[in-house]
């Protein structure tokens, strides 16, 4: 099979290229190299810098692709608040320019990478399913619940499959220095290195699902491929356990120094039922084995 991921030299989606190539599909890769490093690229996947905002740059790479996994954004929640309209631009925009590439070439299927942003505080209730009613607390997220509604839009509309990923809290090899994906984890552990405290927003009494990037890569290929899905359906990509910031500080190990809180959501912990019942996936990584992974 032939597949385009855009996004590919990021943390997710080089992790996402190495799975396909394992199975043997073709691979091209699409990325402006923003967040994405070329360290990152697998050497067998064919790669072109390019940018998901211009649609005429990008509409040529999808020919002949049986399926797309979209993992291109500009995914921070403190730069949208900052950069609203470059947000807007790429995660939104371009998730369209992406959808509308697809649907040109005749590809079968879209996977979208989404983001458990997208529940905000939802009215309090820590355990996130998929039916609640959307919240967005940054324009990040909002732009997120954007390209799920524009994929379940051209399912609809143009018969485009597409399936909705709501990402937690992705941690692993490659994780960025800085950045959302470089998430907490990766900010403890550089700084456990550096001899310095660990810096914890608000009271660290916020509670977050981690999962391990590995696993969200076969969550992906199962996406790609499973008859259950692909009419837009949202499901949620986590572990299904739940640990406080301060849980985490322990157990990476060292002291804390807590700084004034931020925009952010308060508390994340996914139901993965549906993940189970419709992708036939559930994590294989814990939080435990994963850190020593890194």
């Amino acid at each position: 099979m032939k597949y385009l991921v855009t996004g590919g030299a990021g943390f997710i989606g080089s992790h996402l290229v190495d799975a396909l190539i394992v199975k043997g599909h073709q691979v091209i890769v699409i990325d402006n190299l923003s967040t994405g490093k070329k360290s990152n690229l697998n050497p067998r996947a064919k790669f072109y810098k390019k940018d998901i905002h211009n649609y005429k740059s990008i509409k040529p790479f999808f020919a002949g692709m049986d399926g797309v996994f979209h993992l291109a954004a500009m995914p921070s929640v403190q730069l949208s608040i900052v950069h609203p309209l470059e947000s807007h631009d790429i995660n939104a925009n371009g998730v369209l320019n992406v959808l509308m590439a697809a649907k040109e070439a005749g590809a079968r299927r879209l996977v979208f990478s989404s983001s458990c942003a997208v529940y905000g505080d939802s009215d309090g209730k820590i355990l996130k399913k998929e039916n609640m009613k959307a919240a967005p607390k940054s324009p990040y997220a909002l732009h997120k619940y954007i390209g799920e509604e524009y994929a379940k839009l051209f399912s609809d509309l143009y018969g485009v499959e597409t399936v909705n990923l709501r990402y937690f809290n992705v941690y692993g090899p490659r994780m960025a220095e800085s950045g959302p994906y470089s998430g907490v984890i990766k900010i403890f552990l550089k700084q456990k290195a550096d001899g310095k405290p660990f810096t914890i927003t608000g009271d660290g009494k916020q509670i977050r699902d981690y999962v391990f990037v590995e696993d969200v890569a076969r969550a992906n290929i199962l996406a790609m491929r499973s008859k259950k899905a692909g009419k837009g359906e949202i499901i949620n990509i986590g572990s299904g356990k739940n640990y406080s910031v301060n849980q985490l500080a322990d157990l990476i190990g060292g002291p804390k120094k807590y700084i004034a809180p931020r925009a952010e959501m308060r508390h994340a912990l996914a139901d993965i039922s549906k993940a189970k019942s419709l992708l036939g996936w559930q994590p294989m990584i814990s939080l435990e084995k994963g850190l020593k992974l890194i």
